[in-house]
C-alpha cells in the first residue's frame, strides 16, 4: 500500500527552551516505534527556535490513531512550558514518494 496521508507539525520553542524541545522531539522516536501504522516519522529543526515533525501513513485510520496517541498527548501536556505558541498542525495529502 502507498503512503497517502501525512501530518506536518511545526512548533516554536519558548526562549531558552530550544534544547528541551530538541530533547522532547528526540524522545518521541521511541514512542512511535510502537505505532505500526506510522510508516515514517521525522523530527527536525528549521532554525534556532522552529522545530517540526512529519509523519506518513498508508491510511486515514492510521493517521487518526497517531493523532489520538502518545505524541500528541505529550505535546498537549508539555507544550505550554516548552512552546512559545500553539503548534501549527496540518493534515497533508501525499502526492508522490520516492
Amino acid at each position: 500500500m502507498a503512503l497517502k496521508f501525512g501530518v506536518l507539525a511545526l512548533v516554536e520553542a519558548r526562549p531558552g527552551k530550544e534544547k528541551d524541545v530538541w530533547d522532547f522531539l528526540n524522545g518521541g522516536r521511541d514512542i512511535v516505534l510502537g505505532e505500526p501504522d506510522t510508516r515514517t516519522w521525522y523530527a527536525f529543526r528549521v532554525d534556532d527556535v522552529t522545530f517540526g515533525i512529519f509523519d506518513t501513513f498508508e491510511s486515514e485510520a492510521g493517521r487518526q490513531a497517531h493523532l489520538g496517541g502518545a505524541i500528541p498527548a505529550a505535546l498537549a501536556e508539555h507544550g505550554p512550558t516548552l512552546l512559545a505558541k500553539d503548534p501549527d498542525i496540518r493534515l497533508v495529502e501525499i502526492i508522490a514518494v520516492k
